[in-house]
């Protein structure tokens, strides 16, 4: 029956209430700036708003200031925003279209006779450490007339002191340079080192640039005097506002104006960026109990904000290039899914990648130590943990699909924290600390219990690194701490006791079938690391108790009351999405036997028993519900990653397809305005709470394996 109310409601497949023609579809939030933990700018969408319908927001979804206007032939209309401007006229210039790929978001308005284009320009560099660590982020606009008249066209855009705090009471101060670069550069005037309020950092700067060149204004002043002497005027006076006053007061904001002239054809684009530098990034525990901070990897070459500044606009046409080159590759290598899957991997990169912060340590003379790299990841919205385990863990085919180096680096600051034996517990950590960007660890190992899914992840990581690259340096110099947590996995993992997994939110659960699977697969994993290291006798002991442990767990994971697995063992009415058989796949380790993903009917007269078949990718089929299939019985709600990953073992296209496709309609419903959540209820489509999580990058699980 679920299977059937499943099709019915393809036919008629929700759409946001738009007016304009969206590719691949409308999502919950555009992403326009989005490359970090702090630089996080999206357009909120719910039913349908355009570019100029609402406020820019960040993650959260506090309000990030960020307007723009256009005049053609003296008249004035908004593009970005919903700016008030009590003294001057301007009409709403219309959405004719709006496109995402992996790196951009595209929109097209009409402003009277002329078209303008806006992309907002999130590279995603993962094969360049220098460039991936960059902060900043590009808006391009170019005009072309419609008519085939030329129109006289000027640009404008500003940003408010709204991005530099949580707190809009707080009091900021600003600076405007000129020369080759104009650059408005502003932050608060008491600044709280290492801080966040309601997840924003307290401390650095916002920028906002572009190229000086000809017919390019500034003005620093109240968001409706400066506005409005770009409406009345079609430029700014190139003045400065030094009443320095709290975030709220007078809004103050940081405008440049670009005069495009007489405009037929399209124009080269004229571009601004935006970015966040702090320093330092982040502050990490080290052996002995003492702090060591951490920061960003780009400092190694740029230490003015000024010459990264100029490079990284001067750099748009590459990096367009680029960017234009990634969004290819990612289409095509998801279309060989479907483009349902491709739309769901190209909305998922940047929110990924932009979890994380590449960074680096000093020498004892003050100098960036460029050899030591750690990459730190914020869990986002279901709280502030630094480099949480079990979200790096559906992170991970991002990072091999990009680049596997960027996993390395993720995990180093586990391991390194860890094997300095201040973590007193015998299984992995969860995370490296509860609150970003203080990766303080947790010497009273009091941090979430995770115990089963942390060290099995681990370990499935750390082969599936070595597997791709034939780095082995990692599991050689920590050997002894992959082997402690295998041989907790013996004790845990098989019959694992009463303790939560990654769906923490579900609550604890005795004898998971599931969860036994990680245990499983990550003793198995470490009897392959054990042969890459040479020990053939270890090697061979963790695979049979691995293929023991196999034998066991299917005659403890069979229903009797149909054909699939359980959620937890001797509950024969429950099951779930059995994910974790992604790992076995991915490490290439065909630990659980073809039977267990079949659909091959099982004979009526096997006795339940002995059964041999455990028709896990068929039952999907009848218990889906209107948005896809829940994550177990306990609950009707479900989780996009592990659709994904169950659809990326599904041996019934079909059934891939169902998965892949309730992901998608999820997320073209119309039904949030959140950056894509990744917990949602299956029988209505509506969000639970999540939002621009990294663990999206779970969604490219189908093209790493």
């Amino acid at each position: 029956m679920h299977w059937l109310l499943y099709l019915l409601s393809c036919v008629g497949t929700i759409h946001a209430a738009v007016t304009w023609n969206a590719e691949p579809f409308n999502p919950p939030s555009f992403p326009l700036a989005v490359r970090s933990p702090y630089l996080s700018a999206w357009l909120p969408q719910g039913a349908g708003a355009a570019l100029n319908d609402v406020w820019p927001t960040f993650w959260t979804g506090q309000t990030l200031g960020w307007a723009g206007f256009v005049k053609v032939d003296n008249n004035a209309y908004s593009f970005l925003g919903t700016p008030n401007v009590p003294n001057a006229a301007f009409s709403k210039a219309v959405q004719k279209s709006s496109k995402f790929t992996a790196t951009q978001t595209t929109f097209v308005l009409s402003a009277g006779p002329v078209d303008l284009t806006i992309t907002f320009l999130s590279p995603v560099e993962a094969t360049d450490l220098l460039k991936q660590s960059t902060p900043f982020a590009y808006m391009a606009v170019s005009a072309s007339s419609t008519d085939g008249a030329a129109h006289r066209v000027q640009v404008y855009s500003d940003i408010s002191a709204e991005w530099v705090s949580g707190n809009n009471g707080l009091a900021a101060n600003w600076t405007t340079s000129t020369g080759s670069v104009i650059t408005h550069q502003v932050q608060l005037v008491n600044q709280a080192v290492l801080s966040e309020v309601n997840d924003h950092t307290q401390y650095g700067s916002a920028f906002y640039s572009t190229l000086s060149t000809s017919g390019v204004t500034w003005q620093s002043g109240e968001d409706i005097s400066v506005r409005a002497q770009f409406i009345n005027n079609g430029r700014l006076p190139n003045t400065r506002d030094t009443n320095f006053r709290a975030i709220d007061d007078a809004w103050p904001v940081f405008a440049i104006s670009h005069d495009l002239g007489n405009v037929r054809a399209a124009t080269t684009p004229v571009v601004t960026s935006v970015g966040h530098i702090r320093d330092p990034a982040l502050r990490y525990i080290v052996a002995g109990g003492g702090t060591q901070l951490r920061s960003s990897y780009f400092l190694s070459r740029f230490s003015r904000p000024a010459d990264l500044i100029s490079e990284f606009l001067n750099d748009f046409p590459e990096a367009l290039d680029r960017s234009n080159a990634l969004d290819a590759k990612v289409n095509s290598d998801a279309s060989r899914i479907s483009s349902d899957y491709a739309a769901i991997v190209a909305l998922s990169v940047r929110q990924a990648i932009a979890a994380t912060e590449i960074t680096i340590s000093r020498n004892s003379n003050g100098s960036f130590n460029v050899n030591d790299i750690i990459i730190f990841m914020k869990e986002i919205s279901s709280n502030g943990n630094i480099n949480t385990v079990d979200v790096i863990f559906p992170t991970w085919p991002l990072l091999l699909y990009l680049n596997p180096q960027l996993g390395k680096f993720l995990l180093e600051g586990l391991f390194r924290y860890q094997a300095t034996g201040q973590y007193p517990n015998k299984y992995s950590i969860h995370d490296l600390g509860a609150s970003y960007p203080n990766a303080l660890g947790h010497n009273d190992g009091r941090d979430e219990r995770m115990p089963v899914e942390e060290s099995g992840n681990m370990i499935i990581m750390s082969l599936s690194y070595v597997q791709r690259t034939n780095d082995q340096s990692q599991i050689r110099q920590y050997s002894a701490l992959l082997d402690q947590w295998a041989q907790f996995l013996i004790e845990d993992s098989l019959i694992p006791e009463n303790q939560i997994s990654t769906d923490d939110f579900a609550g604890p659960l005795a004898n998971q079938t599931n969860l036994a699977i990680k245990g499983i697969v990550g003793i198995k994993a470490m009897s392959e690391i054990a042969s890459l290291l040479g020990d053939q006798a270890k090697s061979n002991n963790y695979s049979a108790i691995a293929a023991d442990y196999v034998t066991q767990w299917r005659g403890l994971a069979r229903s009797t009351r149909g054909p699939h697995l359980t959620l937890s063992y001797n509950d024969a009415d429950s099951w779930g999405l059995t994910y974790n058989l992604f790992g076995d796949k991915l490490l290439g380790l065909n630990l659980f036997p073809q039977d267990v993903y079949t659909t091959r009917e099982s004979s009526p007269h096997t006795l339940l028993s002995a059964i041999d078949v455990f028709l896990e990718t068929a039952w999907y089929k009848t218990v889906a519900r209107p948005f896809g299939v829940p994550l177990d019985t306990r609950h009707t709600y479900t989780k996009t990653d592990w659709e994904i990953w169950t659809a990326s073992i599904a041996t019934d296209t079909s059934v891939r397809d169902l998965l892949i496709s309730s992901v998608r309609k999820y997320a073209s419903s119309g039904l949030a305005s959140q950056p894509f959540g990744d917990w949602y209820e299956t029988t209505n489509g509506a969000p639970q709470g999540f939002r621009a999580r990294p663990v999206v990058g779970g969604h490219l699980a189908l093209l790493v394996l």
